[in-house]
């Protein structure tokens, strides 16, 4: 099995630890049946930037027939449920997760939400 340096790995040994990612605590998930949070992480394509799939999947729709379509950029969505109940922790925490994670912020933005 191939190990990268910084990848999230499962935890076994503390059943409250869910995963950890080596050298960043400040990314370390832990579980609690207390308070809880839902976050949505939306990952895009900057303006500018090519986006094959999202012609791909433009090309697929018309060919199906779905009449209308200008154009298609695809990009990802994170739903992420958190524990405890502080908002700006909580979105500290998703931020810098997406700016060393979760998002290339080269060629990509990304826009994080919390409810709950």
């Amino acid at each position: 099995m191939t190990s990268f340096r910084g990848a999230a790995k499962p935890r076994t040994r503390n059943p409250d630890i869910l995963y950890e990612i080596p050298d960043r605590p400040a990314a370390r998930f832990v579980r609690n049946d207390g308070d809880k949070m839902k976050a949505r992480v939306t990952v895009t394509l900057k303006n500018g930037i090519l986006d094959p799939q999202g012609k791909a999947i433009e090309g697929a729709l018309k060919s199906l027939g779905v009449e209308g379509i200008a154009s298609v950029r695809q990009g990802k969505v994170f739903d992420i449920e958190l524990a405890g109940a502080d908002k700006a922790k909580a979105e500290a925490a998703l931020k810098e997760a997406a700016d060393r994670l979760l998002a290339n912020t080269v060629i990509e933005n990304y826009r994080v939400e919390i409810s709950g």
